[in-house]
């Protein structure tokens, strides 16, 4: 079976970096930097989760993703607190990366229901609480372990409603996304998505809408159109990316990419050049 992470890993990876690792005690705000998410860990304690006028509970040891800036807000016990890893996380593409977007404003799970998680945060636990040389890179490493741990937990568990992990948790539906995950520059047709689903057209194209939340064909103007933010990003020459992105000339691939954007590529990087400066 096709891996549903590999293409999205590859050009969309998430970074951590690691803030905190002790206990919280009291009232602590996270404000919303406008760039990161944030990953916490509680390892034991209870605590308290507002983010706007919404609240959680959290009696034990469990996981919080905030895949999108979000400022919210950890009550715990004043005196004993709670013993909680966090940290930042840095989606490539940021704003327009498919996997932030994809997620839930906010993920709990619980430590113990994540598959095959055990090993991995035993070893975090163990290297954040410690004074070792190296630590601190480890640790971080260790959480994009757990990031890549988390989707392939929503998609295997079929939790995401909508959008791109929704698909990716289809059985039959993941093989025509993967399809256009490797190889945009193909010219798909809706007959040869249908055909890497194992579906007829009309089937095909009817449960991808309702599965997904967009057509097959919008769906692949989008992914087209993150890589080329991707590759804007890094200098290449958009005649090199329309054609590493299945558009025959720049003048198609503009056209797509105001369609998806509403500015030219021109603006667009002028206007994440400026952004980025800030």
């Amino acid at each position: 079976m096709a891996d549903r992470l590999e293409a999205l890993m590859a050009h969309f990876p998430v970074t951590a970096q690691v803030f905190n690792a002790g206990p919280l005690c009291g009232i602590n705000t996270l404000d919303s930097d406008g760039v990161h998410g944030q990953l916490h860990l509680v390892r034991s304690g209870t605590v308290e989760i507002h983010y706007g006028p919404q609240s959680l509970l959290v009696e034990r040891p469990s996981l919080l993703l905030f895949a999108r800036p979000l400022t919210h807000r950890f009550v715990t016990d004043a005196e004993h607190g709670a013993d909680m890893v966090c940290a930042n996380l840095s989606f490539e593409g940021g704003a327009d990366s498919p996997i932030a977007s994809a997620l839930p404003d906010v993920v709990c799970l619980p430590l113990d229901g994540i598959w095959g998680a055990e090993p991995v945060l035993s070893l975090l636990f163990e290297e954040a609480f410690e004074r070792r040389c190296g630590r601190v890179a480890l640790v971080d490493r260790l959480f994009e372990v757990v990031m890549i741990q988390i989707l392939r937990q929503l998609m295997e568990s079929g939790e995401v409603r909508g959008g791109m992990l929704s698909g990716l948790s289809h059985p039959r539906l993941r093989n025509a996304l993967v399809a256009m995950h490797e190889t945009p520059s193909r010219e798909w047709t809706l007959d040869e998505l249908a055909d890497a689903a194992g579906m007829s057209r009309s089937v095909f194209a009817t449960t991808f809408r309702e599965t997904v939340g967009t057509t097959p064909g919008q769906y692949l103007q989008a992914w087209r159109i993150g890589l080329a933010q991707q590759a804007l990003r890094r200098g290449r020459q958009l005649k090199v990316i329309a054609a590493d992105v299945g558009y025959g000339s720049e003048a198609a691939l503009s056209r797509a990419f105001k369609a998806q954007t509403g500015q030219s590529p021109r603006a667009w990087k002028n206007a994440s050049i400026a952004a980025a400066g800030h």
